[in-house]
This record gives structure tokens, sequence and C-alpha cells, in this order.
């Protein structure tokens, strides 16, 4: 029985165990700052989008929305919220792509003029691009954060270090702060470090963010060499 008991406890830190506990504030913080550095960018890398204020209007009315609804625990899984979620995460990397495609676009094409103030708003959108990822990771991981907290909830799709280490706390599971701190090093190192994608989607979504990190990267050093020069 010992063995048999040892072996459970491992298999849990390998394949995780249900969330006990799942709150919200981290992830409405997140969206927050996503916002605020939206608001920041020069009106020149948001202006494909129409008004400066339309997508930041849209995307506070779904944080109030969430906070109202759910301020606190997650509990069970709530269907309509998590749409609504999904729908707030999709904007903030929708307009954060826009930005950087209008970003690259003005710093290849447009003259030395304000290329100090283009080089200088790469750094809310690389920020807004490692919170958007981070969001998506920690919505879609088996299910989303509701589901985590069911028995039943399906496979990891990602293999964080302390699921696959022996001796590890038996009871972690994964916050925001992991999956925040994934998309991090990811759009960093331009590939996964000490946290695995596992799925077909996660490994998707983490090669489209160090892709678009990297061209961020790149296009900026070069003009900004181009700038000192």
């Amino acid at each position: 029985m010992g063995d048999a008991a040892k072996r459970d406890r491992e298999d849990a830190a390998a394949w995780g165990i249900p969330a006990a506990r799942v709150v919200r504030w981290p992830v409405l913080a997140a969206v927050v700052v996503a916002i605020a550095l939206q608001l920041v960018l020069p009106s020149r890398l948001v202006g494909s989008l129409g008004n400066r204020y339309l997508i930041p209007g849209l995307e506070i009315l779904l944080l109030l929305a969430l906070a109202v609804a759910n301020p606190g625990q997650i509990g069970e899984e709530q269907k309509r919220l998590r749409v609504l979620s999904i729908v707030l995460i999709a904007l903030i990397t929708v307009a954060n792509f826009a930005s950087l495609i209008a970003l690259i676009h003005a710093l290849l094409y447009s003259s030395k003029t304000g290329g100090r103030v283009l080089v200088y708003a790469s750094v809310p959108i690389w920020l807004t691009n490692v919170i958007a990822f981070g969001l998506w990771f920690w919505e879609l991981d088996r299910g989303g954060p509701a589901a985590r907290r069911q028995v039943s909830h399906r496979h990891p799709d990602f293999l964080f270090p302390q699921m696959s280490t022996m001796g590890a706390d038996p009871t972690w599971t994964p916050g925001f702060d992991d999956y925040l701190y994934t998309s991090f090093t990811n759009a960093t190192a331009f590939s996964p470090t000490d946290t695995m994608p596992l799925t077909g989607w996660a490994k998707l979504l983490m090669a489209l963010q160090s892709l678009a990190s990297l061209i961020t990267v790149a296009v900026v050093i070069s003009r900004a060499v181009n700038i000192l020069g």
C-alpha cells in the first residue's frame, strides 16, 4: 500500500491535481496594465483600429462585467463568463498585433523623424504581448481556470517543472503567475524554457508569440542602430 500511495503521489505531481483555489484579481490586474499600455502608444500605431479609445473602451466594459460578475474566487464552470474572458483576451491580442504591424511599417518606411518615439513604443507593445499570451495560457490550459478545479479535468497542455520533478509538492497547481512567467520566458528566449507545451494549440500559441517577439526585437534593434548611427 505504501508503494501504491507513493506512485499515486508521483502521478499527481506529474500530471497535476484539481486546483484548490483560483482567484481572478491577478488576471484583472494584468488586464488593467495591458489596457494602460495600449493607451500610452502613439496615435499613429492605433489609427488602423479607428478611434484610439474604442478598443480600450470595449476592454474596460468587459473587464467591469467580469469584475462585477465574479470578483473573487472562480467557482464552478461559468460558460458565459468564460466567453467574456476569451473575447477580452482576443481584443487585447488583436489590438496589440495591429499596433505591432503599424510599428513595423513605420520603422521600415518612415523617415528618421519620430524614430526614437517609435523605438520607445516597442516596449509597451512587447510587454502587452507577454501579458496577452500569459492570459491565453491561463485561460486555455486544461479547459480553463474553472475546469481545472474539477477532478475530471483533462490532461495538462503545459508541463511545468513542479509536475515532473521528484520530491516536488504533490499538491502544487499552476497559478496565473506561472503562466505569465512562462509567457515572459518564451517572449525573451523565443522558445520554451523550463515549461514545455504538450498539445498542438499550446505549441502554436508559443510559436506565434515567439515570432511576434522576434520580429519586434529584430526590427526595433535595426532601427535603433540606424538612429544611433
